[in-house]
């Protein structure tokens, strides 16, 4: 079965979201989905940076002039700990607008992949 692409993965998680949150009130959706549709691209986003990392190694080697050698964070592993830190915030932000009689069983779900 052939990988399936950024796109479709993100669609995909989306819907996953969506699914969570459908039974909020519509005046309440109108400010998840913005919120959903950045956590479902993070999410992939983060996954496709985890698997590079996890591939290519956390430094990447330089060389800066004649004699100047050495190492520093890949960039990959640099946006990732950018994107998780928002991608956390907007957990955290999702979690809050999810009524308190869904939060407990809820979370399981929007923290499963």
């Amino acid at each position: 079965m052939p990988e399936s692409t950024k796109e479709t993965r993100i669609k995909k998680e989306l819907q996953r979201l969506k699914k969570i949150y459908s039974a909020l009130p519509k005046n309440k959706l109108a400010i998840v989905t913005p919120l959903l549709e950045n956590a479902a691209f993070m999410k992939i986003t983060l996954d496709d940076l985890q698997e590079s990392i996890n591939a290519n190694g956390c430094s990447d080697e330089y060389k800066n002039g004649a004699n100047q050698y050495g190492k520093k964070a890949a960039a990959d592993l640099q946006a990732y700990n950018s994107l998780i830190k928002n991608y956390n915030t907007i957990s955290d932000r999702l979690e809050k607008l999810l009524p308190a009689d869904q939060k407990r069983s809820k979370l399981g779900e929007l923290m499963n992949e």
